[in-house]
């Protein structure tokens, strides 16, 4: 079994006007100071990246290194060019703001732009040398999420099988670059637990760039196994968010949350440690399945600051790491092979 590398820490939730979360080098030092050792930069954020010229040169790559000091880029992550590449027309209006202003109120045009920043990221993230890159899978079902008014028969298999198709050509060429596709498992997107992950893979014939982000903090607000989901899907884990969460059911609202705010709702994100989620058990069943990338800290909270989050989270992130065991803890009485041996111990002599 390999170890789990940290701690490392996503960039999106603390990029801001204010020094030193402007810019990419200030940040990153940032980060070093609390004692991160890698940084998983948001592709959509212009003040840390050019997406496009990354894309398009290995000499900004390598500036985009330098000044991220002595830190490691996890990944690029990709999820609002993701979110993009499939839209609902019922959540046109709340979606284009994650694109440019030109392309607001034109759906086609604004699908065409994700999936070419999809086709960026993956580029930039070969001239950077990284494997993985994180991703949303946008929603076309997530209105038909509850079985009521009854959905359509073959309405399902017909939305996977559209999802797939804008998808395919991203996959493609993620393959030809090398470069494998980390969904976000993510209530809101068509891929929000292990079943639609199946539905999504069997509609993209299996496709060998289809992979997973994992992040415990979405499965326990929809009440579902964390845990046994990574001894289920740990061939497909090559991403890991760690982000807590907490669940109070309660007379009043449960998981749907009432269209409450994050703060009255029976499911909250926390932060790392003053949540629901047993770490230990992640952290030691990631291992054991063989994860061996980075575990990045995604913070989100509705009650504690960013500050005090990434401070707290570097530390409980590098507690949880696991030094790997060589060989067995009883290899001091382990008896070597005898054949013989074994056939007296089992009466067969």
């Amino acid at each position: 079994m390999s170890g789990i590398k940290g701690p490392a820490i996503f960039l999106a939730q603390f990029v801001s006007d204010k020094p030193p979360y402007n810019n990419l080098e200030s940040i990153s030092s940032w980060a070093q100071s609390l004692g991160y050792k890698g940084i998983q930069i948001p592709a959509w954020e212009k003040r840390l990246i050019d997406i496009d010229q990354a894309a398009s040169s290995k000499s900004y790559c390598d500036e985009i290194r330098n000044m991220c000091g002595d830190l490691v880029i996890t990944e690029l992550a990709s999820h609002l060019f993701g979110q993009l590449v499939a839209v609902h027309p019922a959540y046109d209006e709340v979606f284009d703001a994650f694109t440019e202003a030109a392309l607001r109120n034109n759906p086609k045009e604004r699908q065409k732009w994700a999936v070419d920043k999809m086709k960026a990221v993956i580029r930039a993230s070969a001239n950077l040398g990284l494997k993985v890159v994180p991703t949303f899978s946008g929603a076309l079902l997530w209105h038909l999420m509850y079985p009521w008014p009854p959905r359509p028969e073959g309405i399902v298999e017909e939305g996977f099988r559209a999802l797939a198709s804008f998808w395919e050509p991203i996959l493609n060429m993620a393959s030809d670059y090398g470069v494998e596709l980390a969904y976000e498992i993510h209530p809101g997107e068509d891929l929000h637990d292990g079943e639609t992950f199946e539905r999504f893979l069997e509609a993209t014939h299996n496709h060998k760039s289809v992979k997973i982000l994992y992040d415990p903090s979405h499965f326990i607000l929809q009440y579902l196994d964390y845990v046994e989901f990574i001894h289920i899907y740990g061939e497909f884990i090559k991403a890991f968010h760690v982000k807590d969460a907490e669940l109070r059911l309660s007379g009043k609202s449960g998981v749907y949350g009432g269209y409450q705010n994050w703060k009255e709702r029976s499911g909250r994100f926390r932060s790392l440690g003053d949540g629901d989620i047993d770490f230990k058990k992640v952290f030691s069943s990631l291992t054991e399945v063989g994860f061996s990338s980075w575990a990045v800290l995604e913070w989100e909270c509705f009650l504690k600051n960013s500050d005090q989050g990434a401070r707290e989270g570097a530390q409980f992130i590098a507690s949880h790491l696991i030094e790997t065991l060589e060989g067995s803890f009883d290899d001091f009485a382990a008896m070597p092979t005898d054949k013989k041996r074994n056939k007296r111990i089992l009466g067969l002599e």
